[in-house]
């Protein structure tokens, strides 16, 4: 049985360059960088060559880039530590979206029990924030405006560098989830008026269990973590050298391959796109135009989205019906509700999320396996039986 991996907006495979690179600082290199003696020079100086290749990815300077270990806790470093500082001086609202990744959305609800308001701003049908709509949230009283740079589920893409226009002229601290950008799409945080960036070393891959935070210099970030002196006291506890050697080369190779997986991934994208929709009852969810390179969510009226990956897991294929970290969730999807599908259809949907492994054969695997799996579920779904004998409405066409 052929073997399709369609799953790597949840997460990558780490590389062979990333692998050798990790390799003698979990063996030989095995040092702790904070002591001063010589086997603790080559993780010191590798923690900062991999600092000085993140801050050229994004544009930035090395002081600028904070190591964490994931996206979630540069995206609570980044959301927490800029509200509860702005707090002193009277800003307690906060401005995001309503389908950010929950690493935000949870994120800033914590801070609403703290008696910070916040206003979560529509995404429409396309999945796409809009400016104006950011510049009329702006308050006086607005510490941080949080906008993710592109959708996990959905793959669309946001006006990152206009919203961040915005808040400059406003003078609010703009944060930006990029996690699903690193790689995908260029990236400079000074150009684009970004003021905080959280990232995730394994969706371009790098290994789990690491990720950097971007403060622009003059952004107050108060420590994470205390406990030591790690990044410049503001994080402490021992650093995963082996994991920030890993990020640093990841960023590096994802960056310079990034046209070459454009160009490779798109037109795949959008065979998939073509012959998915020729499906009765179905529709590609977010903006046709303004999405990432690989990811595709499509709904399938009458069916649900749990049978229809299990079914093409036993078929060889893993993909996804939304975030990796809401997959024990029986709920549906809050970025397809947030775009204005119903229940019933947010069930029925199927994210694929290509990487550059995948090949022109996995495509057409895909395109032979899904369209007799969505129909024989089909043919099991009382939902579909009612809508096929017209007792109940299709709502896709």
């Amino acid at each position: 049985m052929r073997t399709v991996y369609v799953d790597n907006a949840a997460t990558t495979r780490v590389s062979d360059e990333v692998f050798e690179a990790m390799t003698p600082f979990l063996k030989e290199e095995f040092g702790n960088p904070s002591s001063i003696y010589a086997l603790s020079r080559p993780p010191k100086i590798a923690i900062e060559k991999a600092r000085e290749k993140v801050a050229v990815a994004l544009g930035a300077q090395p002081a600028e880039i904070f190591f964490t270990g994931c996206g979630t806790e540069s995206d609570n470093w980044a959301i927490k530590a800029v509200a509860r500082q702005q707090a002193v001086r009277g800003k307690r609202h906060i401005v995001t979206s309503a389908f950010e990744h929950h690493a935000v959305l949870h994120t800033v609800e914590a801070l609403k029990r703290e008696g910070f308001e916040v206003t979560f701003l529509p995404v429409y049908e396309n999945g796409v924030v809009r400016v104006e709509d950011v510049k009329k949230a702006i308050r006086p009283d607005t510490a941080l405006v949080t906008i993710m740079y592109a959708n996990n589920e959905i793959g669309t893409v946001m006006p990152v560098a206009e919203i961040g226009a915005v808040c400059r002229e406003h003078k609010v601290i703009f944060h930006t989830d990029a996690v699903q950008a690193i790689g995908n799409l260029p990236i400079h945080v000074a150009e684009q008026n970004i003021d905080m960036l959280s990232l995730s070393a394994h969706k371009f891959g790098g290994p789990k269990g690491v990720g950097a935070l971007y403060c622009r210099k003059g952004v107050v970030l108060p420590p994470y973590l205390d406990g030591g002196a790690q990044e410049r006291g503001k994080r402490g506890g021992t650093e995963n050298v082996a994991g920030i050697v890993g990020l640093g080369v990841a960023i590096e190779s994802a960056v310079a391959h990034m046209e070459e997986k454009q160009n490779k991934l798109t037109p795949m994208r959008d065979r998939l796109v073509s012959e998915l929709l020729n499906i009765p009852h179905t529709r590609l969810n977010g903006d046709q135009e303004r999405r990432l390179c690989g990811v595709l969510n499509i709904s399938f009226e009458g069916i649900e989205g749990e049978s229809l990956l299990l079914m093409l897991d036993m078929r060889g294929i893993s993909a996804s019906s939304g975030s990796a970290c809401t997959s024990g969730s029986l709920d549906p999807s809050h970025v397809l509700l947030a775009i204005g599908l119903t229940h019933g259809v947010a069930h029925g949907s199927l994210r694929i999320s290509l990487g550059l492994d995948n090949t022109d054969e996995d495509v057409d695997y895909i395109l032979e396996t899904v369209p007799p799996v969505v129909k024989q579920l089909r043919n099991m779904s009382p939902i579909w039986e009612d809508i096929v004998a017209g007792r109940g409405e299709a709502v896709l066409k």
